[in-house]
């Protein structure tokens, strides 16, 4: 099933019942008096964040959502129904945008956020709201007010651990198919990926994380060149960035490719730039173990960068990957826990 992670929809809330016009009939009660209820309040548009889902998939097949009307009032003060509120669920990691503007409404950006996006109309007053001293038997109620309505766009940024990052056809879709359990497309040709691809690593002490197989980039892709910022939006969530550079590419010199990466990802968003990463020299199985895999890790420890030799292919060198990624993991782990710690610190 194809992934879809930005779609526009409709939203309406439910319009308020109307107020009733009633009056008391009672045996020994001539004149009586207005007893007729209100309405019931429209239900509201809610927006929930759930981890179960990765995708806006449901937005391809349902692009309208209408909550209930509220119910009228009714005789003797009875109060309408008021109209069942409409929840939608949409991956964590979720934006909501106004259409027409392109305003930012919220970042649904952990499990169970959630917020109104179209409120329910209020439900009219019954006549008995109306009576006076000089109008006891009023035969006027109030109208339900409509319900709100507008057309959003939301836009999903994925939450994963480790996103895989490289120029096209790097060897990410194989990689991440050694990694995990997942199975892309893979194929000798650019742009294999046309969209981001999960899989779970799971670790040998029981702990695991998500990676995230992202589509190729090229070199203006901060602007919006080949897949553009439909790449560059999922990166901006993920703990650590691996780059995955093609060591036997004999169009592109590897340490340029690392230098297109870096500077792709500080045009975008310089907050990118201190994000932990691991720089992966893929397809070694191509090269030469000598002379050729020796004067690439040199040239890129002279450039300060400590570079991970593996075959995605063959499998070698992955192990040690995976160690350096559990302990990035961890090290991000322990720092967070002290930046809680700080903030609750500086709250006491």
């Amino acid at each position: 099933m194809a992934f879809v992670d930005e779609a526009k929809f409709f939203v309406k809330a439910g319009d308020g019942g109307n107020g009733c016009i009633s009056f008391r009939r009672e045996k020994f009660v001539p004149k009586g008096g207005p007893d007729g209820g209100d309405g019931g309040r429209g239900g509201s548009v809610i927006m929930v964040a759930s981890g179960r889902l990765n995708s806006l998939i449901d937005f391809r097949f349902r692009s309208h959502f209408i909550a209930e009307n509220g119910t009228g009032g009714k005789g003797k003060k009875q109060h309408g129904r008021k109209g069942s509120d409409l929840f939608v669920y949409v991956p964590v990691g979720s934006i909501i945008k106004d259409a027409e503007t392109d305003e930012v409404i919220t970042d649904l950006a952990h499990e169970g956020d959630q917020i109104v996006v179209a409120k329910g109309g209020r439900g009219g007053g019954g006549n008995v709201h109306y009576a006076t001293s000089t109008n006891r038997a009023p035969r006027r109620a109030g109208k339900g007010e409509p319900g709100e309505e507008r057309w959003l766009r939301i836009e999903l940024k994925l939450l994963a651990d480790v996103g895989l990052i490289g120029l096209p056809n790097a060897g990410k879709s194989t990689l991440l198919s050694r990694l995990s359990a997942a199975n892309p497309k893979v194929a000798a040709y650019p742009f294999t990926t046309l969209e981001p691809q999960l899989g779970v690593l799971q670790f040998e002490d029981g702990m695991q994380c998500i990676i995230a197989d992202i589509p190729g980039l090229i070199e203006g892709a901060h602007e919006g060149a080949g897949l553009g910022h439909k790449f560059l939006r999922h990166i901006e969530r993920t703990r650590i960035l691996v780059h995955v550079i093609d060591g036997a590419d004999p169009d592109c010199d590897p340490v340029e490719q690392y230098r297109l990466l870096e500077k792709e990802l500080e045009l975008y968003n310089e907050q990118l730039v201190g994000r932990e990463r691991i720089v992966l020299l893929n397809k070694t199985d191509l090269l030469d173990e000598g002379e050729q895999l020796e004067d690439l890790t040199s040239r890129f420890q002279n450039e300060g960068i400590v570079v991970v030799p593996v075959s995605a292919a063959t499998g070698k060198g992955l192990g040690v990957l995976k160690e350096k990624i559990a302990q990035l993991l961890q090290r991000d782990e322990l720092q967070s826990a002290r930046d809680e710690d700080d903030i609750s610190s500086s709250a006491g």
